[in-house]
């Protein structure tokens, strides 16, 4: 995903991409499809443009919030993410909130309305991480 707009930024074909990394045609598809890249090609894509490797797999993580299209989605998607950018907090969220609905429901029964809502919230955020993976906006 980063991959495709760094090499659109460099107005490259696939085929030169792979060319200067030296790197088959396809495996630049995988990666850029969201495939896990080897150690070595991740290395080859940093050299080719010139970022830390740090930066290019931070990156591949977080939420770009500057494109067009996520400009684009309406205000409640926005508003369900609390700021985060970074796709490992939202998993870490939903699994807080599913730990927070299994303790309510083991040992507070008394409060008949936790349970639900945390179990809901976890929902939620795992159905807006999905929607922002389908989207390939990390």
């Amino acid at each position: 995903m980063i991959v495709k707009k760094l090499r659109e930024k460099n107005n490259w074909s696939q085929e030169q991409l792979a060319r200067l990394t030296g790197v088959s045609l396809r495996t630049i598809q995988r990666v850029e499809a969201g495939n896990k890249a080897s150690l070595e090609t991740l290395k080859s894509l940093a050299s080719v443009f010139e970022i830390e490797l740090s930066k290019l797999t931070e990156v591949i993580t977080m939420l770009d919030k500057n494109c067009t299209e996520w400009k684009a989605e309406p205000w409640f998607i926005k508003f369900f993410l609390f700021g985060s950018t970074k796709r490992t907090h939202m998993i870490i969220s939903e699994y807080t909130l599913l730990a927070i609905g299994i303790i309510a429901w083991l040992m507070f029964k008394t409060i008949e309305l936790t349970t639900p809502i945390a179990f809901l919230f976890a929902y939620l955020n795992s159905k807006l991480v999905s929607y922002i993976d389908e989207k390939g906006y990390w």
